[in-house]
């Protein structure tokens, strides 16, 4: 029950019903025991043993919470405590009658009627406040509680969460709705009524609904619907006409509560389909509370999010290791006043700099290092080759090395799906960090666990900042292909799977994130076109740009070799190592390394592929060509996917 105080006079006129209640009950059962209101004969009795059963239910009804309550939000579970107070308070009252009179000349069924009675009419006088305060009782006498004034609102779900979001409403004029029904695609549910509000329809009726019932906006009250049924929803209420708010995933609810303030407007999150994350965080507090983290790439989309995750968990001390320094102010700042009690250090320091690296970790001595450092834009790396290498190759050599040597306890690094039979230098250049942390890992105290996966929502230099600044700009929104599809997980989601995955990181492991579903790039932007309020083609124009270079149609998880194996958690599944000489393998990414700073881009693209043999940069895309949607022949893109995709593996599982 909501346990909020009340005033004492609220209080006081609370116990008063409840006395007045329980006395008139005793007698009541006495009238019903002799089916009789003339009572002279029994009334000696009843004043005599009334004060002791009035003093002990009134007590026990105080001890079991019945007076905390608001009896406005009264409910099954405030029907229970009454229950068991009643029920408790009657058999103390009956064994003290008994050790005082035992009980004689008392009629035995009466203490029976009593308990019933007094549970219907204390029960009875809380639910009757609370219908008054729903306005039941002017819809008896034909008074509709929903003609005042506000927006006319059509609620999609009529389960849990929309009969919570209805009540709500209904109980509170303030916040300016009027529940005008529910549409629900269970036939079962169909001309159903809840808190007197119908259930007008299914889903496909609401532009009907919206028609006939004069309806302002829609609540989407189904937390747990599916990415395409929410979709679908979407675009009906966009034909609708109307506005249209959803309550976020079960996850994402605030302690699981239903209320009209977690509704929102739409997001392009709710339309993946991921389900909530969950977290065993004993295991992670057990690997982070208490020591010293370091995090490389502290400023950047996936370190900063680490940066706010890891610090919930209690650290001794972190280290914020980042290169840009607005990136670095960026996140000191966020740190140090969402956690004031918590050590923070941030240190501008270049991953490849191994003096500057090696002072970093002298000094701070930390048990635990997050790599997630890295150059991740494809097309830019396709032209600055050696820059790629250097940053995430030679970066990740120098943080693993140092780690190595002052005796980290564990490393995680944050790998991608790119990494897997790469066609473009950045792919590469994070198989060869994925290698480098296997590597090391072979004869090391410190244990290197690698962590693989797609896109993240919003990150920097994504497609989803992209769309969002080409719709504001009235487009057209470019795709590079009608048929590319990609992963995609929001920010804290990859995050928190990072930090399950390192708790669970035994040495060498290259740990897979469920991505879930594929998605269609073209139809994530029609989506986050009409989430803007326009509609495709007609406001907005998509054009295709062509696949860039070192681009493919679909990102794998698995590389040749890799055998996936599933873990504790349903969502991390881990790939075994590929069998070869790890200490000649090192050798040769020694050597690139070595000859970065004077070898062309060819000479390093060769060393690549003589380290990573599956790199197979000519698969890629690199063509320019441009053309519209409605231009984009069926043919052009079946061609188009046999050629640029022929060796393409569409990993699931």
């Amino acid at each position: 029950m909501p346990f909020m105080p009340e005033t004492p006079l609220k209080r006081l006129l609370v116990l008063l019903n409840d006395a007045f209640l329980i006395s008139l009950s005793f007698f009541a059962a006495y009238a019903l025991r002799f089916n009789t209101l003339n009572l002279s004969e029994y009334v000696p009795q009843i004043l005599h043993s009334l004060p002791l059963i009035l003093g002990i239910r009134l007590t026990l009804f105080a001890i079991m919470g019945l007076y905390r309550g608001m009896w406005r939000f009264v409910g099954l579970r405030d029907l229970i405590s009454l229950f068991q107070a009643v029920t408790l308070s009657s058999g103390l009252s009956v064994g003290l009658l008994f050790l005082i009179s035992r009980l004689e000349n008392f009629p035995r069924s009466v203490f029976v009627i009593d308990w019933f009675v007094v549970i219907i009419l204390v029960g009875g006088s809380r639910f009757a406040y609370r219908l008054y305060r729903e306005g039941a009782f002017k819809s008896l006498f034909g008074v509709q509680h929903r003609n005042g004034a506000g927006k006319r609102v059509l609620i999609v779900g009529a389960g849990k969460a929309g009969d919570l979001i209805l009540r709500e409403m209904l109980n509170n004029s303030d916040l300016g709705f009027i529940p005008v029904g529910l549409v629900d695609d269970n036939r079962a549910k169909r001309n159903s009524t809840i808190h007197g509000c119908r259930v007008l329809g299914h889903t496909r009726d609401i532009p009907r609904i919206v028609n006939e019932y004069a309806i302002e906006e829609i609540f989407l009250a189904i937390p747990s619907a599916s990415s395409s049924a929410k979709r679908r929803i979407m675009r009906v209420c966009k034909s609708a006409g109307v506005t249209f708010k959803t309550l976020p995933a079960v996850g994402q609810l605030l302690n699981g509560t239903v209320t009209v303030n977690a509704l929102r407007e739409f997001q392009i999150e709710d339309l993946l389909g991921r389900e909530p994350v969950k977290l065993d965080s004993g295991s992670i507090r057990e690997y982070l509370r208490d020591k010293t983290v370091l995090i490389t790439g502290a400023g950047g989309s996936i370190g900063s999010e680490l940066c706010r995750q890891v610090a919930q968990y209690w650290p001794r001390r972190l280290v914020l290791y980042e290169r840009s320094e607005f990136n670095l102010y960026q996140i000191n700042m966020q740190l140090l006043e969402s956690f004031p009690d918590l050590e923070v250090h941030a240190v501008i320091g270049d991953v490849v700099n191994q003096n500057r690296a090696e002072r970093t970790l002298k000094q701070f001595k930390p048990e635990v290092v997050f790599h997630a450092a890295a150059y991740k834009h494809v097309p830019l790396m396709e032209l600055n080759v050696e820059e790629a290498m250097r940053n995430n190759v030679h970066g990740t050599w120098v943080v693993a090395h140092l780690s190595h040597v002052y005796g980290v306890k564990k490393f995680v690094m944050v790998s991608t799906d790119k990494a897997v039979r790469p066609t473009n230098i950045m792919g590469a250049s994070k198989r060869m960090a994925e290698l480098i942390c296997q590597g090391f890992g072979r004869d090391s105290k410190t244990k290197f666990v690698t962590v693989r996966f797609g896109n993240v929502l919003n990150s920097v230099g994504s497609v989803i900042p992209l769309f969002k600044q080409q719709i504001a700009k009235g487009g057209p929104v470019t795709v590079t292909h009608p048929e590319i599809y990609r992963y995609f997980m929001t920010i804290p989601e990859s995050v928190q799977l990072i930090m399950q995955a390192g708790a669970m990181g035994k040495g060498g492991e290259i740990f897979i994130l469920d991505m879930g579903e594929p998605v269609k790039i073209v139809d994530l932007a029609q989506d986050m076109i009409a989430l803007s309020g326009l509609e495709p083609e007609k406001d907005i124009k998509i054009i295709y740009t062509g696949l860039r270079p070192g681009e493919k149609l679909y990102e794998e998880l698995l590389t040749d070799g890799e055998e996936i194996t599933s873990t504790l958690h349903e969502k991390i599944k881990v790939a075994g190592a590929v069998n070869t000489d790890w200490k000649a393998l090192l050798e040769k990414i020694e050597r690139l390394i070595e000859s970065l700073q004077h070898g062309s881009s060819k000479t390093t693209i060769e060393k690549i592929r003589e380290i990573v043999p599956e790199f197979q940069p000519e698969k890629g895309g690199s063509g320019s060509f441009m053309m519209k949607r409605s231009d984009c022949s069926d043919e052009v893109k079946k061609t188009s996917v046999k050629e640029n995709n022929e060796d393409a593996v569409h990993t699931k599982y």
